[in-house]
């Protein structure tokens, strides 16, 4: 096993944990903030929004990916404008990675972030409004920490949702090795060339990382209950 681990090229490995981790955090911002702003809306146009906004947690990840295709092709407006003009090229390419992962992740970073604004108190955002607390201050200090133990699962599920992403990023990214080929991508690049032990030696991988990271965030989780049920 020690000499198959040194014959693996680990790089799968690296590009998914940055692209997982820079998804994440995309996922994270984009995500509460849309949250913010689809509560705000009102209860017609917040349906429309949120319909909007959650379609990539229900559409295949394979049709994503194809809709991101159309978007940031070279033959497209946006792709061929971030090529001329940034010299950014999003389709095979590693930023592809990022950005399939960041759009599969969001609505799971969405919707958790969504349902934890909605089950904080009302009454401690008028006593922060009596205070003088502006509404931005009030979202920030009050809201999102009080929302903390739904904002940590929403991450640590966009994180791993990012992590085994396949569908999309092989559709946006390609499979180039040690440039857009992750962990799923790697997988499903074995199994179909029968190499049934190196398919297997990257499962185990992607478990192991995923099991910590779920431990780590629960832990979390369990400390910032534990702390609002204090308060």
């Amino acid at each position: 096993m020690s000499e198959f681990a040194e014959s693996v090229n680990w790089s799968p490995l690296f590009i998914s944990l940055k692209a997982g981790i820079l998804a994440t955090i995309i996922a994270f911002f984009v995500g509460i903030l849309a949250a913010r702003w689809v509560m705000k809306l009102s209860s017609r146009m917040k349906w429309i929004v949120d319909g909007i906004l959650t379609l990539p947690l229900v559409l295949p990840p394979t049709v994503a990916g194809f809709f991101l295709l159309l978007l940031f092709s070279l033959k497209r407006p946006l792709g061929k404008y971030l090529w001329t003009t940034w010299g950014v090229k999003v389709v095979l390419s590693f930023s592809g990675c990022v950005i399939a992962a960041s759009v599969i992740a969001f609505p799971l970073m969405y919707r958790n972030a969504r349902a934890a604004f909605e089950q904080v108190d009302v009454n401690m955002i008028y006593a922060a409004r009596t205070l003088g607390m502006s509404e931005k201050k009030i979202f920030w200090k009050v809201v999102v920490p009080i929302a903390a133990p739904g904002i940590a699962s929403g991450t640590v599920l966009a994180f791993a949702r990012a992590l085994g992403e396949y569908g999309a990023t092989s559709m946006l990214a390609g499979n180039i090795l040690g440039k857009t080929q992750t962990i799923a991508v790697a997988i499903a690049s074995e199994v179909a060339a029968g190499n049934m032990d190196e398919a297997g030696f990257w499962v185990a991988i992607i478990i192991t990382i995923s099991f910590v990271i779920v431990f780590i965030i629960n832990m979390v989780s369990g400390k910032g209950m534990k702390q609002i049920k204090r308060w």
